[in-house]
């Protein structure tokens, strides 16, 4: 894991222990049968103030010498005891009508993805959504292959072309290719439209141009559907997520290689998705404590970004929006109870600072894993060219995949209160850290009553897809009791925020405008915003 370039795209949040199950269900990619991703955004930086000067990206202290042994806590930091009580349910009702029923001919939606790996699957999910919303045909969405990572790869070189048609059959048609018309492919009219549209305003945007046009593409797709749906829209979205939506053989026989040789290390571990690649901490705004050359070195990377406001690093920290470092990453689990024994996997792209940053974090879990350690090059050459594909091998159950197959646990940091306690986390002992590390993270452990702070992303919580168990009558089912809260919590967010912790790695920077019609300069301006 080097120091400069960045391979990988994930839009993972979380901090995950995860206990490997034999059931290939939980896990469309193979080989995150275990584990979810890691993205947290908290800490202080390690070297003070605002250090200026230095050779050194990110300042470090040594580690305290009190840190040592097993964990503490036992099966409670491995899974809840409430677990067994819910399960995902996103069969469609009978209300919801059979495509055949409603698919109109001569209107046919294309959709052109953005962004890495994890922000394109959100994209096709929500066109499928976007699809049926307006009784449309959906032709095999467009990979983004103009960004920075130039991968070449198309749907079919990531996901499984048949078994996403099939899947969805009932729900809404799927082609490989719009129909030539007197011998000629139809070329499509080109909109974008706002993030996060409802079905109303698909109504009112896009399906006047479809009526007229017959064939329309949807560019920069990427968060362009409402959190805010009907149930049986938001089911939808699950059966494509968790269900139809499969990578490839090849891609799924690697990651199960590298669960088993994982599995064969250790029964259960803890995946991290670090988020500290150099994109990512120039997008906060955040600074780490390594001097002139950091700001140097991110200042340059975040001129990409045209339309970010200036950086405050104290702001940022202060609301908790700072990717932690490795280290604090490791503070954070030995603080919860997880031991040296423990082994890691970390799913990440290469970390600013390369195996300097990485050391503290192998100093305190010393079982530290990643793809290239599990597998050798040989067996990851085919694979090695394409940034989407690595990304896929690492691709880590978000949240939403763990709380939809069996409530796995799934560490979110309390990032806010966080922030006051690593700012000052030398002036008290080890144990009264860990005590009050364990203290502010009651409610972010993922537990199922938990409802997800903040923003309310349904692709993170989909809670109208997950059931709770009623006692005593087998196959019956009732609506997760934080469903209401939810929605609640959701109609009081503004629903186009948008922030870099929505961002992939090397993704299109959002843009504050609408566009009726893609012109060449809008493609212009598409590839001057990339992220890098």
């Amino acid at each position: 894991m080097g120091t400069r370039r960045r391979r990988h795209q994930h839009h993972g949040r979380w901090v995950v222990p995860a206990v490997a199950p034999a059931a290939a269900a939980f896990t469309a990619a193979g080989l995150l049968l275990v584990v979810v991703a890691f993205h947290c955004f908290l800490s202080p930086p390690l070297g003070g103030g605002g250090g200026g000067g230095g050779g050194h990206r990110v300042v470090r202290r040594p580690n305290p010498p009190f840190l040592s042994g097993g964990s503490k806590l036992g099966e409670e930091l491995w899974a809840s005891k409430l677990a067994s009580n819910f399960f995902g349910c996103s069969n469609a009702t009978k209300a919801f009508a059979d495509a055949k029923a409603v698919t109109e001919p001569n209107r046919y939606l294309m959709i052109a993805t953005s962004g890495g790996l994890n922000q394109q699957r959100t994209g096709i999910i929500d066109a499928v959504v976007a699809a049926r919303i307006l009784n449309a045909t959906l032709v095999i969405p467009n990979l983004d292959q103009k960004s920075f990572w130039k991968d070449a790869s198309d749907f079919a070189d990531i996901f499984d072309v048949e078994s996403f048609i099939s899947s969805l059959s009932n729900d809404v048609k799927i082609i490989r290719q719009v129909p030539d018309r007197n011998g000629k492919t139809p070329y499509p009219y080109k909109m974008r439209i706002p993030r996060k549209c409802t079905a109303k305003c698909y109504e009112n945007r896009v399906l006047p141009a479809l009526l007229k046009k017959h064939v329309v593409q949807l560019t920069k797709f990427d968060y362009r559907v409402s959190n805010r749906l009907e149930t049986n829209l938001q089911k939808l979205r699950c059966r494509v997520n968790y269900h139809a939506l499969q990578f490839t053989d090849p891609i799924l026989k690697m990651g199960e290689m590298l669960v088993q040789r994982m599995r064969a290390k250790s029964g259960r571990f803890i995946a991290l998705h670090l988020r500290f690649e150099p994109d990512m901490l120039a997008f906060s705004g955040c600074y780490f404590g390594g001097g002139e050359i950091e700001r140097r070195e991110l200042g340059a990377i975040r001129k990409r970004w045209k339309t970010l406001h200036a950086s405050n690093p104290d702001r940022e920290r202060r609301h908790g929006k700072c990717p932690l470092t490795p280290e604090e990453v490791g503070l954070m689990l030995r603080a919860l109870g997880f031991g040296k024994d423990v082994h890691i996997y970390v799913a990440s792209g290469e970390v600013y600072g390369g195996e300097e940053t990485l050391a503290p974090l192998k100093a305190l879990f010393p079982n530290f894993h990643s793809k290239e350690t599990l597998a050798s090059k040989e067996e990851l050459a085919p694979f090695l060219s394409f940034s989407s594909r690595m990304a896929a091998l690492d691709y880590i159950r978000k949240l939403n995949f763990r709380r939809y197959f069996g409530h796995k646990r799934t560490i979110r940091p309390n990032a806010k209160k966080l922030y006051s306690l690593f700012l000052n986390r030398t002036s008290m002992s080890w144990e009264t850290f860990s005590s009050k590390v364990q203290t502010l993270q009651k409610g972010f452990m993922g537990e199922p009553n938990e409802i997800k702070p903040g923003r309310g992303e349904f692709h993170e919580h989909p809670m109208d897809c997950i059931c709770a168990k009623t006692k005593g009558r087998s196959g019956h089912s009732k609506p997760h009791p934080s469903n209401r809260i939810g929605e609640a919590m959701e109609k009081r967010a503004n629903d186009g925020e948008f922030d870099w912790r929505d961002l992939d790695y090397g993704e299109n920077t959002p843009l504050g405008r609408d566009s009726s019609n893609e012109t060449d300069s809008d493609m212009h301006e598409l590839e001057d915003m990339v992220s890098d």
